[in-house]
């Protein structure tokens, strides 16, 4: 890859003539000028150049040698060297007394600003590296052999847990900004890989060994807290389940994408959401065709075609928040006992199920996380 772009030879020639009073030309490892501060002279050969990149050393040309050398000018020609590797080289238009004394800033300032930019592009590309790594891992698109040689390159070992994190902005914020809280994210740790999912969602993968880790409700209060710092728009996070292994990273988003669901419908108010507090309804999700899941949905359909008004099912699904708890489920609806009572009556009538015992109990819950 060229490290010497016209880009950059256009923005080195721009500063460094803004600090000195010569002209000054910016040739690419073949000699020929990128930029110059004498716009005619672009994209011809210079002669000095090629006695520079030549000898890898510093090129003097003084009026006399000019004249006999074709299209050449009085000047200082320096080769650029950047990680070891010639890239281009940095002219200076003048008699060499009067311009020698400036050549060393002007290449100084040159590979400065070439690093500068061979750095960014590296982390640029280690960056994208880094994001396909994840999206691969988390959709299980690649061979597990190669998964693992590739998670190996970036310090990931699979023989620990694997947890997933989804980041999902309330507001179209764009890659842009998706990109720049990865940005301040790796700046404050390292050792999360994320990808951008969606403009408005990003994926955060941690690994961890768990008898040295703090438990996962912890890992998601300290990834919260730094959310807070870092991420200015309205957000919610969510954490999925952790496993070890090379597929329980997508196993972990997966999990991940159906507690945020659920999270989102139950408490849209909340910024966080875990797995952990919403196991039964997650697990349960799947559960969504065949015979069995029209089974499990026939309780709650039969009450949904009694209950018009849905007093039935609210006063139901307080009595399930209060896991059963008949004081706390008549305080909570503002109703006496007796009338509790004889919702709880109407409802085990309707559905055929007696909420006494724990199979009927069980299945009219599992059909009214079914219907949610």
């Amino acid at each position: 890859m060229e490290i010497l772009t016209t880009g950059l030879a256009r923005d080195i020639v721009e500063r460094t003539m803004r600090i000195i009073p010569f002209n000054v030309n910016v040739m690419d490892a073949h000699g020929t000028i990128l930029a110059s501060g004498s716009a005619s002279r672009i994209g011809e050969l210079h002669a000095g150049a090629l006695l520079a990149l030549a000898k890898r050393a510093p090129v003097e040309i003084d009026a006399p040698t000019a004249k006999n050398m074709h299209g050449a000018k009085p000047g200082i020609n320096l080769p650029l060297v950047v990680n070891g590797q010639v890239c281009g080289a940095v002219g200076l238009s003048g008699a060499p007394d009067e311009v020698r004394q400036f050549g060393a800033l002007v290449r100084l300032t040159a590979e400065m600003i070439l690093e500068q930019a061979a750095l960014a592009g590296a982390l640029q590309r280690d960056s994208r590296h880094r994001e396909a790594f994840v999206l691969n891992l988390i959709r299980f698109d690649a061979d597990a052999r190669e998964l693992e040689a590739w998670g190996h390159r970036l310090g990931v070992d699979f023989a620990r847990t694997q947890l997933v994190f989804l980041l999902e902005l309330a507001e179209e914020g764009g890659d842009t900004e998706i990109h720049r809280l990865q940005l301040r994210l790796l700046a404050r740790d390292g050792t999360l890989l994320t990808a951008a999912a969606g403009p408005r969602e990003m994926v955060i993968l941690a690994s961890y060994d768990p008898a040295a880790a703090p438990p996962p409700q912890r890992q998601l209060d300290t990834l919260a807290a730094l959310l807070r710092d870092e991420c200015p728009h309205p957000h919610a996070l969510t954490m999925g389940i952790a496993l070890p292994g090379i597929d329980g990273a997508a196993i972990s988003y997966q999990s991940a994408q159906a507690a945020a669901r659920i999270g989102r419908a139950r408490a849209p108010e909340r910024q966080r959401h875990s797995y952990y507090e919403l196991a039964l309804p997650v697990l349960l999700s799947g559960l969504d065709a065949g015979w069995q899941a029209a089974q499990l949905r026939q309780p709650m359909a039969k009450l949904r075609a009694h209950d018009r008004k849905e007093l039935l099912r609210r006063t139901l699904s307080a009595w399930f928040a209060h896991d059963g708890n008949a004081a706390a489920t008549a305080a909570a609806l503002h109703i006496h006992r007796n009338t509790l009572d004889y919702r709880l009556k109407r409802i085990a009538e309707i559905t055929g199920l007696e909420l006494s015992r724990t199979e009927d109990r069980f299945l009219l819950y599992v059909s009214g996380l079914l219907e949610e």
